[in-house]
């Protein structure tokens, strides 16, 4: 009899519900130290460009040294008019927001909890691909350095607001008519 009750509550125990998460052991079944608060969980990454001043600045920093101790040392290939790159890359917001999402899948495929293939993964599916966008022929380093004997940088030109955008900040004079504008013959010429 007292080992068939042993055996019920060895069940009950089994099928009971896992321990609260409050301990950083819980999730192997271990009590957490007494008198500790929890441990917080680490906070969300956040893109790089959502981040404003004294964050952001911290946050290029950690960057810049990942890709110029790291990044650029074993991956950064011959500067070419192919593969153009700048040396102040730090300017061009699109390079610092693809860079910076290339370092967090860094970070996150080294871990040890992304296993093994890890690094592979993060080479086949962030690294080859993040390159390429950074460093294509008319990518954005484009007007940048393409001979490493002749540094250079210019930042291009992004594309103006849409109509829509702009036309919704203007008011117009008269109400347009849908449907009812006239078409010019030469684009900037009204018709007439």
């Amino acid at each position: 009899m007292n080992v068939a009750e042993q055996h019920d509550r060895q069940l009950d125990d089994l099928s009971a519900a896992p321990p609260a998460p409050d301990s950083p052991f819980a999730a192997y079944g271990l009590p957490g130290f007494a008198g500790l608060p929890p441990a917080s969980a680490p906070p969300e990454p956040r893109p790089i460009l959502e981040l404003e001043h004294e964050e952001y600045e911290d946050e290029l920093d950690a960057l810049s040294d990942w890709v110029d101790d790291f990044l650029l040392r074993v991956y950064g290939a011959e500067v070419t008019t192919a593969a153009p790159w700048c040396e102040q890359w730090q300017e061009h917001e699109d390079v610092v927001a693809w860079l910076h999402a290339l370092w967090l899948a860094y970070q996150q495929h080294k871990d040890a909890e992304a296993g093994l293939s890890g690094l592979f993964v993060w080479h086949r599916d962030f690294l080859t691909h993040g390159m390429a966008t950074v460093r294509a022929a008319g990518g954005p380093l484009s007007a940048c350095m393409t001979d490493p004997d002749r540094p250079a940088h210019r930042l291009l030109p992004g594309p103006r607001p849409s109509n829509r955008t702009t036309s919704a900040i203007e008011e117009p004079d008269e109400p347009e008519e849908r449907g009812g504008h006239e078409e010019s013959s030469e684009p900037g010429q009204a018709s007439g």
